[in-house]
């Protein structure tokens, strides 16, 4: 399977995070699945981290080196991308979130999130 996979999902998988369900691990453990990371996670990242270090422990540059160390596809934030948004309904107000709704809807993705907000979506979304 290909997963998207949510900025939180990321950095709980870097500092060991309790957070992670046995579902997410599942997941991440699974040698056959495809893992995404959007650009905008990294964004999102170097974004948070300036501002509130201690909610946000990792930087961009320690996100970047994880995701490459571990075989992770960066996606790139297309034309697409940003149009797909716009046909979304607002039912999440956070942009970073909105755009990777839009990059798995556009890309055939699964979109792994623990934000329980996400899921009206649509079934790409897995909760864990």
């Amino acid at each position: 399977m290909k997963y998207l996979l949510d900025t939180h999902i990321v950095i709980w998988a870097m500092v060991g995070s309790a957070k992670l369900s046995d579902m997410a691990y599942s997941i991440l453990r699974e040698p056959t699945n495809v893992f995404y990371v959007s650009a905008a996670s990294i964004w999102e990242v170097a974004i948070k981290h300036s501002v509130k270090p201690d909610a946000v422990p990792v930087t961009a540059e320690q996100m970047i080196r994880f995701c490459r160390n571990s075989g992770v596809v960066e996606l790139p934030v297309s034309f697409e991308h940003s149009q797909v948004v716009g046909s979304l309904p607002m039912l999440h107000n956070d942009p970073f979130d909105r755009i990777l709704v839009a990059q798995a809807m556009a890309e055939n993705l699964s979109l792994v999130s623990h934000d329980n907000r996400l899921p009206p979506y649509g079934d790409f979304v897995v909760s864990v």
